[in-house]
């Protein structure tokens, strides 16, 4: 779960890292109110779960009430690369004498945290690390230890850092690592951390990547996402709790189990189709979760063509048959399905299908098969046609 800005910025607050002084707003007059508590002149940015808000004049400073009710109307319910505007931070403006970048992530390769610091901040750090990588610094941290303050002030150290404040890069270092280890992030990013003219070091952006499969044990978190650009599917599916994720393409698909669904997926591009979603019923998914899940999957517009993949372990294939013959009754659906049953009560999940004799709808015994008969159904070609 990606948070916003200033929703990051509570989270280094917690820990004790440094951030300049400001409020979220919805509306114009909030703004005028923030300003005046935070003090001018202030920046007024957009809080959008996507970059390049400056370049589309999402960020603004204001040196009084005047400008700032300008820029607040302007960014509010803007359209930023599909995503629209509905929360400011206001910010006490920062002097800024140098820019840092810092970050604290999952290697999922070597399996360990990985704390990266460089003096090139305020720009992707992808570019930093394609130009001049020497200007990076990565280290693992042993999970068991932590990031020890010696190991901080190495990375601090080493990465270039002045002299004068090396200590307080460690420092937020430390915290940043603290931020990422308590919170159950995957990413624990400051693009940039500023060192003010007095010598101060500080956050003045954030961005932060939560598990969601962790937020069980953060109650105080669950709350924390921009819920006004999720998409209304994937919000659906979150509280029916289903695993539902939205692809660009324009197959439908559906399985039992993280492990099948990502194998669909595959096998349907290998065969030259473009999965629509990723859609995970779960185990021991019944007629009533297998309904609701056909309902998800063509709430997406743009699905032209349907695979239902299941093997039956927990899952019985007489329920998944059943789920499907009462989802047909109620949605009458006008795109064609392709099922492939296999697994526990499988012959009786076929002959489900086969009596309820459901329009277009067309069986499958192996994934190959069932890959190519839905991918043929989405561009329109009868089944068994070649391209």
């Amino acid at each position: 779960m990606d948070l916003l800005e200033y929703q990051g910025k509570q989270l280094f607050a917690r820990h004790g890292l440094k951030v300049s002084s400001g409020e979220a707003v919805e509306d114009v007059e909030g703004a005028v109110a923030a300003a005046a508590e935070v003090g001018y002149p202030v920046v007024v940015k957009a809080q959008v779960l996507i970059g390049g808000r400056g370049k589309a004049g999402g960020v603004k400073l204001a040196a009084d009430e005047q400008q700032l009710r300008e820029h607040a109307a302007n960014i509010l319910g803007m359209d930023i690369r599909g995503h629209t505007v509905h929360t400011l931070w206001i910010e006490h403006a920062s002097d800024i004498a140098t820019e840092y970048y810092a970050a604290v992530l999952l290697d999922r390769s070597a399996k360990k945290p990985l704390v990266m610091f460089s003096t090139e901040g305020g720009v992707d750090i992808e570019e930093v690390a394609a130009r001049s990588p020497e200007r990076l610094v990565r280290r693992h941290v042993d999970v068991l230890k932590g990031l020890t303050r010696e190991q901080a002030l190495s990375i601090a150290t080493d990465g270039g850092a002045d002299a004068d404040v090396v200590e307080q890069v460690a420092d937020a270092l430390l915290a940043l690592y603290q931020v990422w280890l308590e919170e159950d992030a995957t990413l624990a990013e400051i693009n940039p951390l500023i060192v003010t003219p007095e010598r101060e070091v500080r956050a003045l952006d954030a961005k932060i990547s939560l598990d969601g499969n962790a937020l069980f044990r953060h109650p105080e978190n669950q709350s924390l996402s921009d819920t006004e650009n999720e998409d209304p599917i994937e919000r659906q599916a979150r509280e029916q709790g289903v695993q539902y994720v939205k692809l660009d393409g324009d197959i439908g698909i559906l399985g039992n189990g993280a492990g099948l669904v990502m194998s669909t997926l595959d096998v349907v591009a290998r065969a030259g189709g473009s999965p629509a979603n990723f859609l995970d019923a779960g185990g021991g998914s019944n007629a009533e979760k297998i309904r609701q899940a056909i309902e998800l999957l063509l709430a997406n517009e743009a699905v032209k063509a349907v695979l239902v993949n299941i093997f039956g372990g927990i899952t019985r294939g007489d329920e998944v048959a059943r789920g499907l013959i009462e989802a047909f009754e109620d949605v009458k659906p006008s795109v064609p399905f392709v099922v492939r049953l296999d697994g526990t009560n499988d012959v009786e999940g076929r002959r489900l299908l086969a009596e309820a004799a459901l329009p277009n709808v067309h069986p499958a015994k192996t994934m190959n098969e069932a890959a190519e008969m839905v991918v043929a159904l989405a561009a329109g070609r009868p089944v068994g046609a070649s391209a």
